[in-house]
């Protein structure tokens, strides 16, 4: 079995490569990084450690990979593959669309056969979106006959994988713990499961659970560690004022989790712990600048802070904790990450009122606008005075 992979960063090798060769693929990975493309194509393998006390390693073979600049090579893969997986980054899935588009289109002149393409970002309906850019390119006869042979099944997946430095450019570490859930629903009939995931026909629940617990916990913890100073997630979550406001953030996004999604109280609480022990993993080296990086993102109306914050709201549920964590957010001030460097000149510019309507996407009359407002201004305060 064939499958192409875009990605060949330490998720990409770490996670979603390791799983497909682990179920018998040969695994093509397209990146644009010449050292990795190169070492791939020379080796055909690289080493897999897990961040723990054995720090046992695994080997991932049958692997190649082709430079993303080959759009010839890239869309011929597509053509022939078994299976297309991504793990770029939401934002640059716009720009694999249209070559996957052109993969689709020889694959559908050679032939129809069945095609899944699984876009595995740390988004809500990633697969969808991926789909609808792709469909862009192709003319509606062909979008009519790609739907009955290629499909894209939305995904949840899970697992920390930070920025590390090997002298073997291809080695990664990763966590021990790992997740990657695929809508059954959406794939056709006879499909080929790979090994370690699992396939439910009601996704949605697990990637609010995922997205609104992992990720939102992730951040909070990079933007608390950042103000105080903090290199490291593992270092900040071992501050007992850090985790508690972490863990009251978990707590009200689990309120609502709940909820809306019928989760059982007692097994989520088990499931934020168990989140919160990652997080203070001894073996893993976690820089708080790397987890909190691109604010913007992480403040927009649909991602994991002012989402979960709106939500739980509308139900009449507490989000002060999670207030707090959105005020945290709007003090990360890194001078090499460039969303964050607009963020704090949208502040001083226009002020944070507007900075609160027009990159949160909290109106002026919105209950808690005023309320994330003055939390702001008391804490800039604060930190002033201390």
């Amino acid at each position: 079995m064939r499958a192409v992979h875009f990605g060949a960063g330490n998720i990409g090798r770490g996670f979603i490569g390791l799983l497909l060769s682990r179920s018998g693929y040969q695994v093509t990975f397209v990146d644009v990084n010449d050292e990795i493309v190169n070492s791939l194509q020379l080796r055909g393998e690289y080493t897999v450690t897990l961040a723990n006390e054995s720090q046992s390693a695994e080997t991932v073979s049958h692997v190649t990979a082709i430079h993303g600049s080959k759009l010839d090579q890239v869309s011929e893969a597509i053509a022939k593959a078994d299976l297309v997986t991504t793990a770029i980054g939401v934002s640059i899935l716009p720009h694999i669309a249209s070559v996957i588009a052109t993969g689709i289109r020889r694959r559908m002149e050679e032939g129809e056969s069945p095609l899944h393409m699984i876009a595995c970002e740390n988004t809500i309906g990633g697969s969808s979106q991926l789909r609808s850019l792709v469909f862009t390119y192709l003319t509606e006869e062909e979008q009519l006959q790609a739907d009955q042979w290629i499909k894209f099944p939305n995904a949840a997946v899970d697992r920390i994988v930070p920025i590390q430095h090997h002298e073997d450019p291809l080695q990664v570490t990763v966590e021990p713990f790992y997740e990657w859930i695929v809508d059954r629903s959406s794939m056709i009939q006879g499909y080929q499961a790979i090994e370690g995931v699992l396939y439910v026909d009601e996704l949605d629940a697990f990637i609010a659970r995922k997205l609104f617990t992992v990720n939102t916990g992730h951040c909070c913890a990079a933007y608390y560690g950042y103000l105080q100073g903090y290199e490291t997630i593992q270092d900040a979550m071992q501050d007992e004022g850090i985790r508690a406001d972490v863990l009251g953030t978990l707590v009200e996004t689990g309120q609502w989790l709940c909820k809306q999604y019928g989760f059982d109280r007692i097994e989520h609480e088990r499931y934020i712990h168990k989140v919160l022990d990652r997080f203070t993993n001894r073996y893993l080296t976690d820089d708080v600048r790397r987890v909190g990086r691109s604010p913007i993102r992480k403040l927009s109306v649909n991602d994991r802070l002012v989402r979960p914050t709106l939500l739980a709201y509308e139900l009449g549920l507490e989000v002060t904790c999670l207030t707090k964590a959105i005020v945290a957010a709007l003090q990360f001030n890194l001078i090499e990450d460039p969303e964050a460097v607009e963020l704090q000149n949208a502040i001083h510019e226009r002020g944070i009122h507007q900075v609160v309507v027009d990159y949160l996407g909290i109106s002026l009359n919105h209950p808690l606008h005023n309320t994330i407002v003055q939390q702001y201004e008391e804490s800039i305060l604060t930190n002033k005075k201390a």
